[in-house]
């Protein structure tokens, strides 16, 4: 596997060290948080840039937080001692504008941090800053009026979205932990596209987000470069003691390329990635089989989509005038649709029941395509129709939303390199509780299927993190 950036000689991890070698080096004295988050700003300046992964970074505050975190007398049980973090952009965080992607939705300076924030801070994460959405995380790719989120392996490309200001942090090593949150796809979508781990899990694991105006379906969720740093950042935001993974045994595998929405298939690339995945899996020692979840035809992600952006519109009290135009548009077809009743709750019902009883019946988990297509080019969305901005998101995504729906963990994990130089991914599906199971057959992917933790040009690592 490529270690790029792991632990240097005398013990000090360099930039784009994981998490746990930098907490690890905290732990015992032979780093600094104060020096490990000024090497990573240092980074931060330089790669951002480039891809604008950041709407605010908090350079100073962050600074003096590291000095903080090296004071603290009790070190030996911070599981994240000085490692930097960013915060996606509609997470409170103290002092911090909550920007939502938007000029017109932005929440004001938050008084106090978000329950997640919260414990990534009593876990020893230092926040270095707020990472770019898309207008109220309704969007595939992530751009605003001023910025372009670019995909650190090919910057003509997007990050994804709506968390892609979190995976271009993590996959230009800004950073080696970003909190990303999920509503249909939005963390596994831009780790598809960055080539880094992104878990979303079940629902109930984390603390909810304080308004509803998704129906329930964002959770909280983390990316990473590697699967042990992804169970670590979840274990802290669900508020359990970190335990290392253990091997899952041997799994009913299914294995799908069917697609929830009608007429999609996935590209050359993706369908590559999944037979590659599902091999490597056979080789682990699990069993596969063909079998497509029992998607149902009523089930309209689709409109449940922009029912959503109307509910958050009315949630934060925006005026639609002051929205972007595709956020406007959408958010008057939900309000429409919503009125009609075309969200589709029923059909929400049975297919949480039916994707219940399809891993009850025969599968320990679903292997996937993540995304259907290439990421598209990384600028100006923000300016383009609302049909465009829909069928680009549409054709690029597929497979995700609809495990929001079911309440059901999945997760993104990179395999190989598509013909276009961006790396592959596949989703991991589970029934309920089953997080650290999916995580566990992730690391089995990650032995037999070694993936570069950092796109080819970051992080720069010849910078070594020094001694406290």
């Amino acid at each position: 596997m490529n270690r790029q950036g792991s632990m240097a000689e005398f013990g000090s991890p360099r930039v784009g060290a994981t998490a746990k070698e930098i907490a690890r080096a905290v732990r015992r004295g032979d780093a600094s948080a104060t020096r490990v988050v000024a090497d990573h700003l240092d980074h931060l300046g330089r790669a951002d840039s480039v891809v604008s992964a950041f709407r605010v970074v908090r350079a100073a505050a962050a600074a003096a937080e590291a000095e903080k975190v090296d004071q603290q007398p009790d070190l030996g049980n911070l599981p994240l001692a000085g490692v930097p973090v960013a915060v996606k952009d509609n997470t409170a965080v103290a002092g911090v504008v909550t920007g939502n992607g938007s000029r017109a939705a932005a929440a004001g300076v938050a008084d106090a941090d978000d329950e997640v924030v919260r414990r990534l801070r009593g876990a020893g994460a230092v926040i270095v800053g707020t990472t770019r959405m898309p207008e109220l995380g309704l969007w595939a790719v992530t751009d605003s009026d001023d910025a372009a989120v670019r995909n650190p392996w090919r910057t003509d490309r997007t990050a994804g979205g709506s968390s892609g200001g979190a995976a271009a942090a993590v996959a230009a090593g800004i950073v080696p932990l970003a909190q990303g949150n999920d509503g249909l796809g939005s963390v596994r979508i831009p780790a598809a596209c960055c080539g880094v781990v992104g878990v979303k899990p079940g629902h109930g694991v984390l603390p909810a987000r304080e308004d509803d105006a998704w129906y329930g379906l964002v959770e909280h969720g983390v990316l990473a470069t590697t699967v042990a740093d992804a169970a670590l950042g979840l274990d802290v935001l669900s508020g359990a003691r970190p335990t290392p993974l253990r091997q899952p045994g041997r799994l009913r595998v299914a294995v799908s390329m069917r697609a929830p929405a009608v007429g999609v298939w996935p590209d050359a690339g993706n369908r590559t990635a999944l037979a590659d995945a599902a091999r490597a899996l056979v080789d682990a020692g699990h069993d596969t089989a063909l079998a497509d979840p029992p998607y149902p035809g009523s089930l309209r992600t689709g409109a449940l989509w922009t029912a959503v952006a109307h509910r958050a519109v009315a949630a934060l009290g925006v005026a639609p005038a002051h929205l972007q135009p595709r956020s406007r548009w959408h958010a008057a077809v939900g309000g429409v649709l919503e009125r009609w009743g075309l969200a589709g709750e029923d059909a929400q019902r049975r297919w949480r029941v039916g994707a219940a009883d399809f891993f009850g019946g025969g599968f320990d988990i679903l292997l996937t395509p993540v995304l259907a297509g290439s990421p598209p080019p990384a600028a100006g969305w923000a300016g383009r129709s609302w049909l465009a901005n829909v069928a680009a998101s549409a054709r690029l995504a597929p497979y995700p939303g609809v495990w929001n729906v079911a309440g059901l963990p999945a997760l993104s994990v990179p395999v190989g390199i598509r013909p276009d130089g961006i790396p592959g991914a596949v989703q991991l599906v589970g029934p309920a509780g089953s997080e650290r199971t999916l995580l566990a057959v992730a690391g089995q992917l990650e032995l037999l299927r070694p993936w570069r933790r950092h796109a080819p040009t970051f992080p720069r690592t010849d910078a070594r993190l020094a001694g406290p």
